[in-house]
């Protein structure tokens, strides 16, 4: 209605945690006398899971909703159900009801937004207006749950893993891989650094190296139908490799916490909603040159709410944050909350991008580490993610996923060293001319010949050969490329046999 001009619902803060009060206020701006049979309020926290399946050649949508909280409350006036008295009259002016909620105690699932599902506390307003539209109002906030505190006895115990390997090369064996590592808790707040030690014994013939990879799973339930329906998720958070361990070699890594950073991302949710669960899991990997990732360990670590307090100190500060947007909850903002732009026929002028609404998580103050992408052998590269439906008696174990890899400064260097000579290139030079001398002939055979040679390079060239066999027999010099044709005897070719 136009006499309308203002209808908002304004909270007092954003962020809730389960049991306290929820308190805030409606405005209402109206330039004229309206009937108002009263303005009601809807406080709503529900979760919504749906996603498409194909069953019998048709497509078709499946969905599935829990609710956590749902209160009704009268702020000015009438419900609408009551008739008897007539509608009472709003003056014109500026109004503000203030209105308050209790929010149960029970543990309640934290805020959370996906494509697949979503975790929602929202607040609806509604002005009843028996003559015309009744104009209403949404605002969303955030719940911190659920309540899982680090210094629970159950998180500080020590996790110790190891695993050995030995590898042989044809029928000599080599001496044993073993990796060895130590989580000291297993429960951390964003914001922390995850507390892990390893060792590496390399007893092999080749290059070894250590990666961290920190795994989210989400799962989706559709509790429906007989045996219900499960869509899992997995993201790589982030990964980081250490430093390379050369042959027969022990290196120890006590330093890894300064690099193993836990970023703003969902808590830990585990039997708390039935349509959505969270867990993550820590991997620490070692990596052979050749043969790959050989040897892994498996740490399940849980994102608390409640960060790690040293006794007889004062309470950390904490602080709220936006998820990642490499993971579920972060890289998905649904359509609702996005502002759209309109064109004002200004030409091309690039907006940002406005966002209405995004969940907020608890963390600690930390700064960010930077990820450095970079691409190694032995099935590490870019980040990817999997996700696959299954039902609920059968599920789907996912495999591993490409991701992105944290390298130190160091293994940086000695990667563009390494990548500065080709692989081609041999210390073999008996028997052969001087054009061949340091080149392996059959992978450089193989190749495109190559006619970077310039006319004084050439003439160097031949300078140097002194054997009959070689010789320039014509050569067509232009400015743009030079023709070299060569006569090389059987047995000039032939190559150092192998001992």
């Amino acid at each position: 209605m136009d006499c309308v001009t203002k209808f908002d619902i304004e909270l007092d803060k954003d962020i809730f945690y389960a049991g306290e009060t929820l308190t805030g206020h409606i405005i209402v701006q109206n330039t004229e006398n309206i009937k108002v049979q009263g303005i009601r309020l809807l406080l709503r926290g529900k979760s919504h899971v749906e996603w498409k399946v194909t069953k019998a050649g048709e497509r078709r949508t499946v969905k599935d909703d829990e609710y956590y909280i749902d209160e009704k409350k009268v702020v000015w006036g009438k419900d609408k159900k009551e008739v008897e008295g007539g509608v009472p009259i709003m003056p014109r002016g500026n109004h503000r009801y203030n209105f308050q909620f209790k929010l149960p105690e029970s543990t309640l699932p934290c805020s959370f937004e996906s494509k697949v599902g979503t975790i929602r506390y929202y607040l609806r307003a509604t002005m009843d207006m028996p003559v015309s539209s009744s104009p209403q109002s949404k605002k969303y906030f955030s719940i911190i749950g659920p309540h899982i505190d680090c210094m629970d006895e159950r998180y500080l115990t020590p996790s110790r893993a190891s695993d050995k390997r030995y590898s042989c090369c044809f029928c000599c064996s080599q001496g044993p891989v073993a990796l060895e590592a130590v989580l000291e808790r297993s429960a951390y707040c964003a914001g922390e650094n995850i507390k892990l030690r390893a060792e590496i014994q390399n007893g092999s013939d080749q290059d070894v190296w250590l990666v961290c990879k920190l795994v989210q799973h989400v799962e989706f339930f559709i509790n429906k139908g007989v045996l219900g329906l499960c869509k899992e998720a997995s993201h790589k958070v982030w990964q980081y490799r250490g430093d390379t361990v050369r042959a027969h070699a022990t290196e120890k890594f006590d330093d890894l916490q300064q690099y193993l950073q836990l970023p703003v991302v969902p808590p830990s949710m585990v039997d708390v909603c039935s349509l959505v669960q969270i867990y993550y899991t820590l991997k620490v990997c070692l990596v052979m040159e050749e043969s790959g990732e050989v040897l892994d360990l498996h740490f399940p670590v849980t994102v608390a709410t409640t960060p790690y307090r040293i006794p007889n100190a004062p309470y950390p500060i904490l602080q709220y944050d936006h998820c990642v947007p490499n993971v579920e909850g972060g890289m998905y903002v649904s359509s609702e909350f996005q502002l759209g732009q309109v064109y004002m026929g200004d030409g091309e002028e690039e907006t940002d991008e406005v966002i209405l609404f995004r969940p907020l998580y608890v963390c600690v103050p930390h700064e960010r580490l930077q990820i450095n992408s970079l691409e190694k052998e032995g099935g590490v590269s870019r980040a990817a993610s999997r996700m696959s439906m299954t039902r609920l008696s059968d599920r789907l174990k996912f495999k591993e996923p490409r991701v992105t890899v944290i390298s130190s400064e160091r293994d940086s260097a000695k990667t563009d060293s390494e990548e500065a000579s080709p692989s081609h290139v041999t210390s073999h030079a008996d028997g052969l001319s001087p054009l061949f001398a340091q080149v392996d002939l059959e992978s450089q055979f193989n190749q495109k010949p190559s006619d970077d040679l310039t006319k004084g390079q050439l003439e160097d060239v031949c300078e140097q050969d002194t054997d009959p066999h070689c010789s320039v027999k014509n050569t067509d010099i232009t400015n743009s490329e030079v023709k070299v044709c060569l006569d090389v005897t059987d047995s000039h070719l032939e190559l150092p046999k192998q001992t």
